[in-house]
């Protein structure tokens, strides 16, 4: 099943990696374990940031989870932790939108100290990207072409069973023309010996 645990937004410093905001999505988890879970994203998701370089993506598997992380340029990062299934190329896409959206309605002066940012949208990302097939428009389409490949290919199908039943129609109609020549002629011998008159 596809799921996307945690969204986080890091600065980067060059000394460490400062969490700004983040929201996270265990509901998966028992109630007692969540704590220790959100925990662990957390501090996974920091160690990740402070491995990475400036202006560079990566994906790392942690024991069940796959780290998608992306440090900017800007020293910005956001990280998404996900199962294994979930598609690398939309977890990369959600993060540069959150990014984008971050870089526009937080000051970077923020950035460095970390205190009373406010960004709501967090956790109605996480929520709307835990489908990805619906979230990301390029992923809804090729679900869609392949939808529509699977019904073409049965159709080609259907047609051209048809097209082999009519061969055999075909077949069958020239055999039982030659057939009814053939009881024509016969009867016509048959007849011509008796000739009423």
């Amino acid at each position: 099943m596809v799921k996307l645990f945690a969204l986080s937004i890091f600065y980067k410093s060059p000394t460490e990696a400062r969490l700004l905001k983040s929201t996270y999505d265990l509901q998966c988890f028992s109630f007692f374990q969540r704590s220790t879970v959100e925990e662990f994203m957390t501090f996974a998701s920091k160690t990740i940031v402070e491995r990475t370089q400036l202006a560079m993506r990566q994906s790392v598997k942690q024991e069940a989870y796959m780290c998608h992380v992306y440090v900017r340029s800007d020293s910005l990062a956001g990280v998404i932790i996900a199962d294994h299934e979930y598609p690398q190329r939309v977890a990369h896409t959600l993060i540069t939108k959150i990014l984008d959206e971050f870089t526009t309605k937080i000051s970077s002066d923020l950035w460095e100290t970390g205190n009373s940012i406010d960004f709501p949208v967090l956790p109605a990302y996480l929520a709307r990207y835990q489908d990805p097939k619906e979230a990301d428009a390029l992923t809804k389409m090729q679900n869609d072409l392949d939808e529509t490949k699977i019904i073409l290919k049965n159709t080609i199908e259907a047609v051209l069973e048809r097209g082999e039943k009519l061969d055999d129609m075909v077949i069958k109609s020239e055999n039982l023309s030659i057939q009814s020549k053939a009881f024509y002629k016969t009867a016509k011998k048959t007849n011509s010996c008796c000739t009423f008159n």
